[in-house]
């Protein structure tokens, strides 16, 4: 062999790993699981809605988040993605088990199929279709306010199926006297402005779902720098700007607007999210449907909560 023979095959090797590695970018940077998916799952007595997002971390690594049937959204390391199959494990959030969560799908059509395996060792099948992005096309034109508790009636709500339900109207208040049921407005809703007040115990938790399916958390929260898990936060999702809650036992106002996915929440008077996008649905959601209506529902199975005047104004159809 030549030495000019030589030095073009070694040039050319030389190459190899520069475009496989380009065609690897290439592939990823346009890879079609990118994106958010609503997904619902079949577990072993009762199907429960997901939630996953896939996206591009620099040149070459898929990574994401995940929304399992409770809990908070979590990070996905590295989602592996090749000719259809999307994998990923993630460790125990809640799960007293020490086994990772494996997640293994395959996309036909834009629609995934798939199963994922808990760390009990169940196998869950599921069926995901991509988040609607739910952008609107002209500014809401808000309808008349609808009392959804004014003191003496609970004939808007109903109780959640899950567990006993402790909902009483007592002194004139909206109130969960213990840990019991979940509690949701018999109507439905799809872009609205909110107003509710509420007062927790010490220690105490709840947390106001919006359509159903994205909470705002309720709960005596504790000072310091705040979490997307503190009052006011969509839960795993978007941090309060700062703290402006004033404790336990005292009696404090929610005002929250949600027009598509952008949401707007107002604690005591001070905005604390400012018309951010909630990506997807939180842990405990009713279902995965995000471009339908859905109730307000209020979270009555972690303690004791008590609220008032509550009232709803419902954007008019277009």
């Amino acid at each position: 062999m030549s030495i000019a023979t030589q030095l073009l095959r070694r040039s050319l090797l030389a190459l190899v790993p520069a475009l496989v590695s380009a065609t690897t970018v290439s592939a990823q940077a346009g890879a079609p699981i990118i994106g958010r998916w609503d997904l619902t799952v079949q577990g072993t007595d009762r199907s429960y809605p997901s939630w996953m997002e896939v996206y591009l971390s620099g040149h070459r690594t898929l990574v994401g988040k995940f929304v399992g049937g409770g809990g908070s959204a979590r990070p996905i390391a590295k989602v592996t993605y090749a000719n259809g199959t999307v994998s990923f494990a993630i460790p125990p959030q809640w799960e007293i088990e020490q086994s990772d969560m494996q997640f293994t799908g395959t996309l036909t059509n834009d629609a995934l199929t798939g199963t994922i395996t808990t760390p009990k060792g169940e196998k869950h099948s599921f069926t995901g279709k991509r988040a609607p992005t739910m952008r609107r096309a002209a500014a809401p034109v808000w309808g008349a306010p609808i009392a959804l508790f004014a003191g003496t009636s609970m004939s808007e709500w109903e109780p959640l199926p899950g567990g006993e339900s402790q909902w009483k109207v007592i002194n004139g208040l909206l109130t969960n006297v213990k840990s019991g049921a979940n509690l949701a407005t018999k109507q439905k809703f799809s872009d609205f402005k909110l107003h509710l007040e509420f007062r927790v115990p010490k220690g105490g938790n709840s947390g106001v779902y919006l359509r159903g399916r994205h909470e705002v958390q309720v709960e005596d929260s504790p000072l310091g720098e705040p979490l997307s898990t503190h009052l006011g936060g969509v839960y795993g999702f978007l941090v309060p700007n700062e703290q402006a809650h004033k404790g336990a036992g005292v009696w404090q106002t929610f005002d929250i607007t949600l027009i598509g996915r952008r949401v707007t929440v107002v604690l005591n008077g001070k905005t604390i999210i400012a018309d951010q996008t909630i990506p997807g649905i939180t842990g405990g959601a009713l279902d995965s449907d995000e471009g339908a209506p859905g109730p307000i529902y209020l979270q009555g199975d972690h303690t004791a909560v008590e609220y008032r005047n509550i009232r709803i104004t419902p954007a008019k159809a277009p």
